[in-house]
Parts: structure tokens; C-alpha cells; sequence
């Protein structure tokens, strides 16, 4: 198989030179074009320099959203905690890891993720690690999710346990190996981002003896995006 053609002058790097950046670009107008129940479309027109110095503006309309936080629950044989939850703007029952939005004010990203799964899995963990930081769609929306690894898994006490509501109430819970979760991602059955992105980054995570694990209280500029 041949290299990456010479021509196109394409430099191979470190990767510890390779992270992303927060940039601020200026704005000429910003407006409220929707004002939703959980997220609002902002309406924008931010200055784009060019390479030749040239400064352009575009118009982008963009969903403000408060951030989400997922958990990958994680049990002593390592199986992965999965909820069929129905879906209605695609029209589908995913299976999902617990997952919530960061909509309580004040609350701190662990803090919600722990609430999340006791709330939707009616589970507490007593070891808990980040695992990944992701946007879900940064081309149109300031989104920005967590993944945190919970693992010393036990219940929820019958008498605290959430009273699910709306399309939390038919939630179906499985668990599923982590190797079978991992083909089932690559087979194209699982859909829903939190759970693909958290299921293999979990897996890469154990075959490198759980090294990249986060301390799970480490600071998250991108969920600071929500505000």
C-alpha cells in the first residue's frame, strides 16, 4: 500500500502537538431565532479571517445546548449496562447508556452522571473515571458530552428509586458484554452516539491496562460552552 502522496506537502507530526482549541472569532450580530423548551437556535454572523488576510463573515445558525453527561456502567464480568429507550425525532428504540442533559443549575458534571444512573438504571457506583470528552455535532450545535466509566456497581434502595417518566418509563435494561457491545457497534446495530463512541472508547481504554483513564472531578472547559 503506498504512502500519503508527497505532493499534497502534508506534514507528519507528533501527536502530542494535535489538540483542539478554544478560539473565539468576533461576531457582528447574534440573535435568538428559536426559543425551545431545552435548547434554543441562536443566529449568528462571526468574522472568518482568510489566508490572504481577507476577513469574510457567514451567518450559522446554531443550537445552544446546556451539555450531557453518558456513563458506560461497567459490572465485576465486564458487561456493559445498555437501555432500549424510543427515540422520536429518528423514529427508532436505541439501546443507550444512561445519559442525561446538564440542566440542573449548579450541578457539577460527576454529580449529574451519578444522578443519571441512579435515576435511570437505579444503580450507584463506587468507582467512577472519565473516559472521553466529545461534541456531538459541532458543526451546528455547542453541544459538548462526557463519558465517565462507572464501575462497584450496586442497587439503588427499593424505597429511593426515580419514578421514571415519558419515554424513560418503557426503558428495557440489558447488559451486554463489552466484546459483544464492541462488535455489535461495528456491525452498524448500534446507533446511538454516546453508546458508539463510549463502548469503544472503553474498550481501547482496558487494552491499554485502563492507563487513559481521567480522574473523574477533572476540570471540563467544553461543558463550560453550556452557559
Amino acid at each position: 500500500m503506498s504512502g500519503f502522496p508527497e505532493e499534497l506537502e502534508v506534514p507528519v507530526v507528533d501527536g502530542g502537538r494535535v489538540a483542539d482549541a478554544r478560539v473565539q472569532r468576533a461576531l457582528r450580530s447574534s440573535e435568538v431565532a428559536f426559543a425551545g423548551r431545552v435548547w434554543d437556535v441562536v443566529r449568528e454572523e462571526v468574522e472568518l479571517p482568510g489566508a490572504d488576510g481577507e476577513v469574510s463573515t457567514v451567518t450559522r445558525d446554531v443550537q445552544r445546548h446546556p451539555g450531557a453527561v453518558t456513563v458506560l456502567a461497567l459490572d465485576g464480568d465486564e458487561n456493559v449496562l445498555l437501555l432500549k429507550q424510543y427515540r422520536h425525532p429518528v423514529r427508532r428504540e436505541l439501546w443507550e447508556l444512561p445519559a442525561g442533559l446538564l440542566d440542573v443549575q449548579g450541578e457539577a458534571p460527576l454529580r449529574a452522571a451519578q444522578r443519571e444512573l441512579a435515576e435511570e438504571a437505579d444503580l450507584v457506583a463506587a468507582d467512577w473515571a472519565v473516559v472521553v470528552d466529545w461534541f456531538n455535532s459541532p458543526g451546528g450545535s455547542s453541544e459538548a458530552n462526557r463519558i465517565y466509566l462507572a464501575r462497584g456497581l450496586s442497587a439503588v434502595p427499593a424505597a429511593e428509586r426515580h419514578d421514571r417518566e415519558d419515554e424513560e418509563r418503557d426503558m428495557v435494561p440489558v447488559r451486554l458484554p463489552l466484546q459483544e457491545a464492541v462488535r455489535a457497534v461495528l456491525e452498524g446495530r448500534l446507533h446511538n452516539p454516546g453508546t458508539v463512541i463510549g463502548v469503544l472508547a472503553v474498550h481501547a481504554a482496558r487494552a491499554a491496562g485502563w492507563s487513559t483513564l481521567r480522574p473523574a472531578d477533572e476540570p471540563w472547559p467544553e461543558g463550560l460552552l453550556r452557559r
